[in-house]
């Protein structure tokens, strides 16, 4: 009877990554506070009855204060679209500073590019541990990733009942579980700062829109003999709501371009660690050949087989596949 392979499903152990623990409260705690702020900014600092020469005694929620003394107080005449433009503002600012936080956090300690020569000269000496002890004083994302993955790979040099193909594909599905667990946390609460950048200048139009209609609806009550001066202050009071709005947006944009840049920087450097045929195939190998004594020629051999036959139309399991035979020939 011929003798069956053992599979790499039966064999090898669950992945040992770790969902991570942690609440979103922000993403739906913050968009309120910051509305609420937004208003009472707009209804009690830029509304300040002192700031007017014609305070309005009537009406709390939307006092009609004339004669504004300063650009400041005149903000406050753009009407009830202002407290949302305010709220968006102070929520760019809240989730640049809370993406600050969470990506430096991911950055880890020190540069990745140094960090991950660290881990190749000693995954070059076989020694795993002190690759290991590297990724606990980064504390990244890259490090959690290639601790992950370290962490498979040790257990795979005393494997016995897999061959070469199995195991490869048994690190690299640890790898890949560890980075689809880092990137979500990466992008989390981005959609905040896209979405402002680009209904914050929609708002600010409603709100310059609603401004003429008034203006211009004002001086239509008069007969349209009314004073131009008071038609234009109308309609400078409404640009305001463009101004504010226009540049809450920058700001969102501006913030956004600079986090996904961030990202991408550690996207890459997970790349760069992980067991792909489009990363740092040279340390992919070697980490193989270490671990499962392939033969020495068989960096060589693989360089051919790539430049020659993989292309991009073919899957990682097929390359996988050409490296088991090539490689242990």
């Amino acid at each position: 009877m011929a003798e069956t392979k053992p599979t790499a499903t039966a064999s090898v152990k669950a992945t040992s990554v770790q969902p991570k623990k942690g609440g979103n409260a922000i993403s739906w705690v913050a968009p309120v506070v910051c509305v609420i702020a937004g208003y009472v900014i707009w209804r009690f600092v830029m509304g300040n009855p002192s700031g007017f020469t014609e305070p309005a005694n009537d009406g709390w929620f939307w006092p009609s204060h004339k004669g504004p003394k300063d650009a400041f107080h005149r903000i406050y005449e753009g009407g009830i679209i202002v407290p949302l433009l305010i709220g968006m503002l102070l929520m760019t600012i809240v989730f640049s500073i809370e993406r600050f936080l969470t990506i430096r956090k991911a950055l880890g300690n020190g540069s990745i590019s140094d960090f991950i020569r660290k881990v190749q000269y000693h995954l070059a000496n076989r020694n795993v541990d002190a690759a290991l002890a590297e990724c606990d004083k980064q504390r990244g994302s890259v490090a959690n990733v290639m601790k992950a993955g370290l962490r498979r790979y040790k257990e795979m040099i005393s494997e016995q009942g897999l061959d070469t193909e199995q195991k490869v594909m048994s690190i690299q599905k640890e790898v890949e579980e560890a980075t689809a667990l880092e990137l979500p946390m990466l992008q989390k609460n981005l959609v905040f700062l896209s979405t402002i950048t680009s209904v914050g200048t929609l708002v600010a139009l409603l709100g310059t829109v609603i401004g003429m209609i008034k203006s211009f609806a004002a001086l239509g009550e008069e007969g349209g003999g009314g004073d131009s001066s008071a038609l234009a202050v109308g309609i400078s009071e409404a640009l305001y709501n463009t101004a504010l709005g226009i540049g809450t947006s920058a700001l969102a944009l501006i913030m956004y371009n600079v986090f996904t840049t961030k990202i991408d920087s550690i996207t890459y450097g997970i790349d760069e660690s992980g067991f792909y045929p489009d990363s740092k195939l040279r340390f992919s190998l070697q980490i193989i050949h270490k671990a499962f004594g392939l033969k020495m020629n068989y960096l060589r051999r693989v360089k051919i087989l790539r430049r020659r036959n993989y292309g991009k139309s073919e899957t990682f399991d097929l390359y996988l596949l050409k490296l088991s035979q090539h490689a242990q020939c």
